[in-house]
């Protein structure tokens, strides 16, 4: 099974998330990531999904997903080809025993540290998911207390931009 990035570029409209991610669901795919934001005009929403499948169902969807009214254009997107990230804020336990460590760990990463308080410690970092899974792997050693987690977010580089193919 291969994981997919697929970025959508849609109208801007009320019930368009809705009906993208119905397109998944009726498919099967369990979506691992899903982030959606408006773009450089408030016409259009993005939406960045990530999901795992197989190539020949990944197609499929992605031909069905063109065939929505509200969707403009769909980029698949890959790793060599695009600049991505994501973004975690995790609170950590303010013990006196492990401060230390937790705060050379988060200098390592180079998380910045968001909020500090007696009780808990905030952390923030931007990074590629991998990195973040390592983070949060070497933080389990100690009393997490809350983990938020955005979807990637991803953008090909050079030129080339997902208003280059539409559906209009």
């Amino acid at each position: 099974m291969n994981r997919y990035t697929v970025a959508v570029l849609v109208q801007n409209k009320f019930g368009v998330l809705n009906k993208v991610t119905s397109m998944f669901r009726r498919r099967q795919f369990n979506i691992s990531s899903l982030t959606v934001s408006e773009t450089e005009s408030n016409e259009f929403s993005r939406i960045t999904v990530t999901f795992d499948g197989d190539e020949i169902k990944e197609q499929q969807l992605v031909n069905q997903l063109y065939k929505l009214p509200d969707v403009v254009s769909i980029r698949e997107l890959d790793g060599k080809n695009t600049v991505s990230a994501e973004l975690l804020l995790i609170k950590m336990a303010n013990e006196a025993e492990t401060r230390g460590d937790i705060i050379a760990a988060a200098d390592a990463f180079e998380a910045k540290t968001v909020d500090y308080s007696r009780e808990s410690m905030v952390f923030q970092l931007t990074a590629d998911s991998i990195r973040i899974d390592e983070f949060i792997n070497l933080m389990r050693d100690y009393n997490i207390l809350e983990i938020c987690r955005t979807g990637i977010v991803s953008l090909e580089k050079g030129a080339e931009t997902i208003r280059k193919v539409t559906n209009l």
